[in-house]
């Protein structure tokens, strides 16, 4: 028996992983693991394990139709693959890879446990483009400026890089089951089934691409894709998604700065909690709880950061360019570490993906790579003037906007911008 392990990639068409499994291999097992390592920090409401359950049971779907089954556990990796060795003669794990910090160790982990066994542990590019070492400068080091790095990304890119894997060719090889497996219920892992937000539908809209530059920055309109959430969990790919985005540079770009972002985090793994420049980590944080507080609830008096909180704690989404704006606000006008940023976007956001979000909130904080230079502080008002002028977005997530009801703004935008600047400046020297 072969397995594959489904991870990020959940999907049977145009998966690389399992593309090279059944290609190469007889009876491929395909499985899944609810790992209780990643699970235990979530809390049960978390809609994102609702949103994998749901397409795990379309996977299971699927394979039944194909006479096959997909097994489905809920336990640490080490532990489910001690039990397949032990119950299965295995002859190989097939998967896709993983680039966050966590899953390279697990990964290591789950190959020393094979190789002691004779299994080789194969892994494949699915996730992104390029990878680590496929797009480099000419000096072999990798490029921490976008633009060169986009340049170099489209002159690598051949045709074979957007092609889909047919792997609806070779379903004959799908391991046949005999009895369908049960699988487990989101309440038996301590999560509830009752969905509360809404997810994006599955397919990009071409009329959205189309008119990109136009939309992008809007958000009171659905001018985005929205496309974020199925990347992350592999619900649709990556290459059917870039031949699609082609059509407009711009946003095929923002696809490239997510392959930028992942291939950052790959080289530099310390980043995911240290800034990319060491001597950021010097800049004295003041972290005002209370201020923290009102950032995180919607309350700090300043209408396009508290529209964003609202809409992010209400529908675990919130739109790129108010994205920026909050991340701007909280590190630079709160002066608050942008981990604690971070961190609060990693528990909410449906779409979190570590490299995206670690990348987005360090270009934020000034302390990133390709980021924005440290004096560059965005003002709240001119961007809601800008981006919101007829209050369309405020209206819908602040409905006490222009009543008493709403607060006055907890600090004051030309001090804090000069509080940050000299601080920054200080702490650079």
């Amino acid at each position: 028996m072969t397995i594959f392990w489904h991870r990020r990639d959940l999907r049977t068409n145009d998966n690389a992983g399992l593309f090279a499994a059944l290609r190469k291999e007889k009876d491929v097992q395909p499985i899944f693991i609810f790992d209780k390592n990643i699970l235990e920090d979530l809390n049960s409401g978390d809609q994102r394990v609702l949103y994998i359950y749901q397409h795990i049971q379309a996977l299971k779907k699927a394979y039944n139709e194909q006479g096959s089954d997909l097994w489905v556990f809920f336990d640490q990796p080490i532990n489910v693959f001690q039990q397949l060795t032990k119950e299965h003669k295995v002859n190989a794990v097939f998967t896709n890879r993983d680039y966050e910090p966590y899953a390279k160790l697990r990964d290591e982990e789950i190959e020393k446990l094979l190789a002691t066994q004779d299994i080789s542990f194969r892994t494949l590019k699915d996730h992104v483009i390029f990878e680590r070492n496929e797009v480099l400068k000419g000096d072999g080091t990798p490029y921490r400026v976008f633009t060169p790095y986009m340049n170099q990304w489209k002159k690598e890119l051949a045709p074979f890089h957007l092609k889909s894997y047919p792997t609806e060719k070779y379903f004959n090889n799908l391991n046949q089951s005999k009895e369908i497996s049960e699988l487990i219920s989101l309440k038996e892992m301590g999560f509830s089934d009752e969905q509360t937000q809404d997810f994006p539908p599955i397919e990009a809209s071409d009329k959205i691409i189309k008119d990109y530059e136009k939309t992008r920055d809007i958000p009171s309109i659905r001018g985005t894709t929205r496309m974020s959430l199925h990347l992350r969990f592999g619900t649709v790919s990556i290459r059917e998604l870039c031949r699609q985005g082609s059509k407009n540079e711009k946003y095929y770009n923002e696809l490239i700065w997510r392959d930028f972002y992942q291939m950052i985090l790959e080289h530099f793994p310390e980043t995911a909690d240290k800034s990319f420049k060491p001597k950021y980590d010097n800049i004295p944080w003041e972290n005002n709880e209370a201020h923290f507080e009102a950032w995180r609830e919607g309350k700090t008096g300043y209408p396009i950061v508290d529209a964003g909180m609202r809409e992010l704690n209400a529908t675990g989404f919130m739109h790129n360019r108010v994205r920026m704006v909050v991340a701007s606000f909280l590190t630079k006008h709160l002066m608050t570490d942008w981990r604690l940023g971070e961190a609060y976007f990693a528990e909410k956001l449906l779409d979190y993906e570590m490299a995206s979000n670690v990348g987005g909130w360090q270009w934020a904080a000034s302390s990133g790579v390709d980021a924005q230079p440290y004096f560059r502080v965005f003002n709240p008002t001119s961007q809601h003037e800008k981006f919101d002028p007829e209050d369309k977005y405020i209206k819908k997530w602040i409905p006490e906007y222009g009543t008493s009801k709403y607060p006055e703004p907890i600090v004051e935008h030309k001090k804090a911008r000069q509080n940050a600047i000299d601080t920054y400046k200080e702490a650079l020297k």
